[in-house]
């Protein structure tokens, strides 16, 4: 079977996509806005989370949800590389390797409280970049969202998804880092 022609439009930023909130700073030793990422961090390296640190979210911050989405997947929907849920408030960074659960590299420090749901690929956890073989560079949106409530009322059984929706209602501030990945001889 050969491949399949995947020409499509380039969808929009999602986050540009839902009411707009203030935003604050979202860093990372090992990853870059608008680079592409170091194959580490994705299906094709050793899966590992990469380290994220922020800062300047607004007071009345009572938890974080961190997720990681690649608007560029050819679905409908996009695709949920990772989602982490009840982030205490007095949390501001995560490790490398911190939600990685597979694989020898698995690290698995979440902070007390905190909990992964499944990607859309079923991954407990985070699932690194991983775009079909010959399609153009996709982006992956690390995100982190500031919300007004320490438990967001969800549980690890709830979707990515549902996840991100009861999220918006609760979110006070947002800060997103966007960078790239094409697996190796695809078209960047």
């Amino acid at each position: 079977m050969g491949l399949m022609d995947l020409t499509r439009p380039v969808p929009p930023d999602p986050y540009t996509l839902l009411p707009q909130v203030p935003s604050f700073t979202l860093t990372s030793t090992d990853v870059t806005e608008g680079a592409p990422i170091d194959p580490r961090f994705t299906v094709d390296g050793e899966n590992l989370s990469p380290a994220l640190s922020w800062s300047g979210f607004p007071e009345g911050t009572r938890s974080f949800v961190v997720n990681l989405f690649d608007p560029d997947a050819p679905t409908p929907a996009g695709y949920w590389h990772w989602t982490l849920v009840d982030v205490p408030a007095s949390v501001t960074s995560l490790a490398t390797g911190a939600a990685t659960t597979t694989g020898p590299a698995s690290l698995l420090a979440l902070p007390d409280g905190a909990f992964q749901v499944a990607s859309d690929g079923g991954t407990d956890g985070y699932e690194g970049a991983g775009p079909p073989p010959g399609d153009r560079a996709h982006r992956y949106v690390f995100a982190v969202h500031a919300l007004d409530v320490e438990h967001l009322g969800v549980d690890s059984s709830a979707s990515a998804t549902a996840v991100a929706f009861n999220a918006l209602f609760h979110t006070l501030a947002r800060a997103t880092l966007t960078a790239t990945y094409a697996r190796p001889g695809a078209d960047a």
